[in-house]
């Protein structure tokens, strides 16, 4: 926490949010209303996923994360195969025709490459590294999570809805 600062975004579980205090060994934000209805929500005690923001001189590990979460998902499998685990989620109609095969998604603000994609799921290979990293290691079956699309697929739907004439 050596550089946060009052006013910084850190992605909390995916989640964008604005700090506004800082401790030595931590650090508080204000959740709205709004925020909660759309994550998963933050357990007291668990572990999360931590991020700060991206300086864009920086390099780019995965693809563009905005921490604005789109949805909520529900983990339907974790399945070890050999050193990876499959991860399995089940999406809301609405969020997966976003969501394409060896494209990208992110699950608690870890990003990662798509495998499969169904009606309303998607599958990802999760690798050993990915696992001691996150806290996906702790994800069972049932669990929620917070989703994010590809930031480009936002605004693919944005410019074709905006030529179709809806307008949304």
């Amino acid at each position: 926490l050596d550089d946060v600062k009052i006013g910084d975004s850190i992605a909390v579980d995916g989640c964008c949010l604005t700090v506004i205090a800082v401790a030595p060994d931590a650090f508080h934000v204000d959740v709205s209303d709004v925020t909660m209805s759309a994550t998963a929500g933050f357990a007291h005690g668990a572990a999360l996923n931590l991020e700060k923001a991206l300086r864009l001189s920086g390099r780019i590990g995965g693809h563009l994360v905005t921490g604005h979460v789109d949805g909520r998902g529900e983990v339907s499998r974790m399945q070890a195969l050999g050193e990876n685990t499959l991860l399995e989620v089940r999406v809301p109609v609405e969020l997966s025709k976003y969501i394409a095969r060896k494209g990208s998604v992110t699950v608690n603000g870890v990003s990662l490459t798509v495998n499969e994609v169904g009606r309303d799921s998607f599958r990802a290979n999760l690798i050993p590294h990915t696992l001691q990293a996150t806290n996906l290691r702790h994800l069972r079956a049932g669990r929620a999570v917070n989703i994010e699309i590809d930031l480009l697929a936002r605004y693919v739907e944005r410019l074709a809805s905006a030529s179709d004439g809806d307008g949304k």
